[in-house]
């Protein structure tokens, strides 16, 4: 039972700590996790996208609407078929999301300097290789 409590307790502080973190975006969250997945994964049709992130088609399709206006991502036809569009990152969205990235880490270390002592920054740092290899576990990568 106290597993289940480690666990629970865990999935609720990262939960709350990656909605804060998003706090610090200058664009919304559909946006910067579309940017995310194409420039992770390449490129991809808006049905891949909303599939990766758990959303429905049209929530997919206006948050590509409003980076196709912005010149972050680009269309072309699907090589294979025609009726789709392959979505692609443009450099001026790659550099946004690498300014988005940057100010979220910038927001989290200020926030962990200010708030932990060395050695309880010397702990959590300790603590990110476990949390990595419990996501390798979970996701298979």
């Amino acid at each position: 039972m106290e597993d289940d409590a480690l666990a629970e307790d865990l999935r609720q502080v990262i939960g709350d700590l990656v909605r804060a973190v998003r706090a610090a975006d200058t664009m919304p969250s559909g946006e910067a996790a579309i940017l995310g997945h194409l420039d992770r994964g390449g490129p991809r049709t808006t049905a891949d996208l909303a599939h990766l992130r758990g959303v429905t088609h049209q929530a997919a399709a206006k948050s590509v609407k409003e980076l196709l206006g912005d010149g972050l991502v680009r269309a072309e036809p699907h090589p294979r078929d025609g009726r789709k569009l392959l979505l692609h990152i443009t450099d001026i969205g790659r550099a946004r999301l690498q300014r988005e990235r940057a100010q979220r880490a910038t927001w989290l270390d200020a926030a962990i300097r200010d708030t932990l002592s060395p050695e309880e920054q010397q702990r959590l740092r300790e603590c990110v290789s476990l949390l990595a290899r419990l996501t390798t576990r979970m996701t298979g990568r």
